[in-house]
This record gives structure tokens, C-alpha cells and sequence, in this order.
């Protein structure tokens, strides 16, 4: 067997070596600590990593994160100035600069999510009732959307539908605002608040339906603008058209008519010369002009009542004495 003494030398090397373990502890570089005994702090916080010491067995090791940390809100619904129901998702980034006061006031981080929602939430509300939905979906009150400026204009006179209305702070502003109002308030916890953003809006869901009826309004009124526009358009061109068909119809009506008249000038001028350089040429002339006159005059079962001094008569007159049997 083991001598006596050789045991008690292993054993308190032992527990010297057990003490020994529980008495050195590490800090990493994404960490801080504070000591604790009993409960209650008992030193400074531990901000730099490496290997420490405490007292095994009564001292116990709190560990703080340093890093950047997130908090990712819930959809919370909050009423804007203009008395409009949205829904809102914020988050946040923060991050531990006071780990005592963090530790008497918190404990853990799960505290401090919990703090942060009730503040974050808390001047989240206050900040979009202040506001119009416009001033919390438009980011920058300098900034101007990319568009045409002929639909721009047409939009413009359709009463303004269409048309960005003017703000005056902007998604920008308001979050600044929240974050100036909170970062105070969570500095007391030995948190800094690093940032806070609007993630999303969205409308609520009761009043998607006359939303979404107000933009077809919108929509179908603006295209009964250009609707009229173009019919209007038309209307003035089908009249252009019509003008310039009868501009031309008249213009080559007028051409026509002085040619044919210049043919019948031309024609009864030679008429003129053939028929008038002997009497007998002018007798015939005569004849064949009174047997057109007969030929469109007289025609098949038509009564025909002349004077017998009439020129036309005269051939018929003559006709009959020149064939009496």
C-alpha cells in the first residue's frame, strides 16, 4: 500500500492543482468581464483579453459581449399625423460601452433586448405620429424621382394626380430623430446605440382595399387624359385629311374644267375654219348640228310640239317638201 504521507502529498498537490484551475480564467478579445462575489461586483470590469485570476470557488466570472449587436424589432402598429394605420419594422445596432452599469442595471443581454424594445418601440410611435405617411415612405426631402417630363407635365394637368407632394423632413430626419431621442435614454444602461433604421412599412391590411381602389382611380383617370388626347389628335388630323381631299379634288376639278374648255375652244375654232370657207361647208355644218339636236331631242315614243317658224322645225319642214311623192 501507498504510504500515508505520500497520499496527503498527492493530494494537496491535487486540490492545489484543482484550486489552481479554478481560480485562472480567460477573456477573449470579443469579450469583457466582471467579477463577481456573492452576487455582487468586486473589482473593475475586465476589458482586456488574456489570462486572469479570481478567487477559486467564491468569485464568480460574468461575461459581457463587446461586439456590435443587433436588434431586429417586431411589426408593430402605430398611427401616423394624417390619422393612417401602418405597420412598422425597425432594427437597431448596439453595442456595450459601460459593462458595470450594464451589469447592475440589465445582468444580461436578454434584459437589454427587452429595454431596448420598450425604448426603440417607445420613440419609434412617438416620431411616426408626429409625421404624414409621405414625410416616413420618402427618403430625403432634397431628393427628386427620375420621370419624363412630357408625362410629368401631362400629369400636372390632370389635377396634379400622379405628382409628388413636397415634404419637409423625411424617412432620414425622423430616423435621426428616433435615434437622438433614444441614444440618451439607453446610455444610462451602458448601451450606445450605433444606429436605427426603418426596415418596412406597410399599410395596414383593412385599408389595402381602398388604397388600392384610389390608385385605379388614379391610374384610369390619368389614362382617360391621354385617351382623350389621342382622340382629339385624331379628330384634328382625319379633319386636315378631309381638307386636303377636297383642296385637291377642287384644284383638279378647276384644272379639268379650264382644259375641257380650252378643247371646246380649240374644237369650234377649227369647226370654225373648216365650215366657213364655203357656204355649202356652212349648210352642211348646219345640217349635221340640227341631226344632233334631232338625236338627243327627239327619241323613241317621245311627243315633240314646235313652231312652225322654229329653227328646228325648218329641217323637218324642208325634209317633208323635198320627199312629197
Amino acid at each position: 500500500m501507498m504510504p500515508l504521507k505520500q497520499a496527503l502529498v498527492y493530494t494537496a498537490v491535487a486540490l492545489v492543482l484543482l484550486l489552481g484551475y479554478l481560480s485562472i480564467f480567460t477573456v477573449e478579445q470579443t469579450e469583457q468581464a466582471i467579477l463577481t462575489q456573492f452576487g455582487r461586483p468586486v473589482r473593475d470590469p475586465i476589458t482586456e483579453p488574456g489570462l486572469h485570476f479570481k478567487l477559486p470557488l467564491v468569485q464568480q466570472v460574468t461575461r459581457i459581449d463587446k461586439r456590435y449587436l443587433a436588434w431586429d424589432g417586431p411589426m408593430v402598429e402605430m398611427s401616423t399625423k394624417d390619422k393612417t394605420y401602418v405597420q412598422v419594422d425597425t432594427f437597431a445596432r448596439w453595442r456595450i460601452t459601460d459593462p458595470m452599469r450594464y451589469f447592475l442595471r440589465l445582468r444580461d443581454e436578454r434584459s437589454a433586448q427587452s429595454r431596448l424594445e420598450d425604448i426603440l418601440g417607445s420613440e419609434t410611435r412617438t416620431a411616426i405620429a408626429k409625421h404624414e405617411l409621405i414625410e416616413v415612405v420618402r427618403t430625403d426631402k432634397d431628393r427628386q424621382p427620375l420621370r419624363d417630363e412630357s408625362v410629368a407635365a401631362a400629369l400636372a394637368e390632370v389635377g396634379g394626380i400622379g405628382a409628388l407632394r413636397p415634404i419637409h423632413v423625411g424617412r432620414l430626419q425622423i430616423e435621426k430623430g428616433i435615434f437622438d431621442a433614444a441614444a440618451p435614454k439607453l446610455a444610462e444602461f451602458g448601451i450606445e446605440l450605433l444606429d436605427i433604421r426603418l426596415k418596412r412599412i406597410n399599410y395596414n391590411p383593412q385599408v389595402l382595399d381602398r388604397i388600392y381602389q384610389r390608385m385605379i382611380s388614379e391610374r384610369l383617370q390619368i389614362a382617360q387624359r391621354f385617351r382623350s388626347e389621342g382622340e382629339g389628335e385624331a379628330a384634328r388630323i382625319s379633319g386636315r385629311k378631309e381638307r386636303d381631299i377636297n383642296e385637291i379634288e377642287s384644284t383638279a376639278y378647276k384644272r379639268v374644267q379650264e382644259i375641257r374648255g380650252e378643247a371646246d375652244g380649240k374644237a369650234t375654232e377649227i369647226y370654225a375654219r373648216a365650215y366657213t370657207q364655203r357656204p355649202e361647208a356652212a349648210e352642211f355644218y348646219q345640217f349635221l348640228k340640227s341631226m344632233e339636236t334631232y338625236r338627243k331631242v327627239i327619241g323613241g315614243g317621245s311627243t315633240l310640239v314646235l313652231s312652225t317658224d322654229s329653227e328646228l322645225f325648218g329641217w323637218l319642214k324642208r325634209g317633208v317638201a323635198q320627199g312629197k311623192p
